[in-house]
């Protein structure tokens, strides 16, 4: 923990200053009425607060204060007031999220891919370290990076805000067959996170039934086959049956196989209607 401050504030050339690299949200609406307002805000009264940089090899990069560097430029600045600070890669993510989250200019899934950057991709700490850098609590960041296991179009709809983060997280383990139908329900019907779980559990049910249902069909067709295959053995025994000479052996044969045979292929048809019965 630095005692003092070691950092510097002067005036930088607006063309030795870079874009950092893990910037969280680099997407500025230059069209946007908050923009325009910033915009006008600093040509009247000037820039308030210094941007935070660093040094890299070939100038500085941003570590905050993107949008009024944007600003500034839009203004056709030359100048702009920078706090100079020697920061590490880790460092400079961590503010850079700090401020985009007590900003909140970043949708759910926005945070979430941020959050997990931070612990799996660059490695650098678990959810508890990350929730007391920026601030929250370790729920709030695991329930965010929950998020991320959502199909495409939920995602969507939280960038949307047509989906809170509850009904999100309430959307969660929705069997793959029913994602769409489920979300397209949610938000056309707005429902709470109670009917949500009142609906996924509907739905569990259904895909259960639906899949006995499934595999019943698959034994009934089993056995349907089974006996077609029966049927003919029994018809090829009945052509051996007439070559035997003695005709009343040779009749009581054929009547006694005929009769299994009728008997068989009464069996086939009562499967072949279990196939066809909903009920199963």
């Amino acid at each position: 923990m630095e005692l003092f401050d070691s950092s510097l504030t002067e005036p930088l050339e607006m063309r030795m200053i870079r874009l950092s690299p893990f910037e969280v949200r680099q997407k500025i609406d230059k069209n946007s009425a908050e923009f325009r307002s910033l915009v006008n805000s600093i040509q009247e009264h000037g820039l308030l607060q210094p941007i935070l940089v660093r040094p890299i090899s070939h100038g500085f990069e941003i570590v905050a204060g993107y949008r009024r560097f944007e600003a500034c430029k839009t203004l056709r600045w030359r100048f702009i007031q920078c706090k100079i600070q020697d920061l590490s890669d880790k460092q400079t993510y961590e503010i850079q999220l700090t401020e985009n989250i007590q900003r909140k200019s970043l949708d759910p899934i926005e945070e979430a891919e941020a959050f997990k950057r931070y612990v799996d991709e660059f490695g650098w700490g678990g959810v508890a370290e990350l929730a007391k850098k920026i601030q929250k609590s370790e729920e709030y960041v695991s329930h965010r990076m929950q998020l991320l296991k959502l199909p495409a179009d939920a995602k969507q709809q939280l960038i949307q805000k047509a989906l809170n983060v509850s009904q999100g997280l309430e959307l969660l383990g929705i069997p793959p067959e029913s994602q769409s139908d489920i979300i397209q329900c949610v938000v056309e019907k707005k429902l709470t996170v109670r009917q949500i779980r009142q609906l996924k559990s509907e739905s569990a049910q259904t895909s259960t039934y639906n899949n006995e249902r499934t595999q019943a069909q698959k034994v009934a067709k089993k056995t349907a086959l089974a006996l077609r295959v029966t049927l003919s053995r029994i018809d090829s025994l009945i052509d051996e049956a007439h070559n035997i000479s003695d005709k009343k052996s040779r009749d009581e044969l054929i009547t006694y196989l005929m009769d299994i045979r009728y008997n068989i292929h009464d069996m086939v048809d009562k499967t072949l209607k279990i196939q066809k019965n909903k009920k199963i």
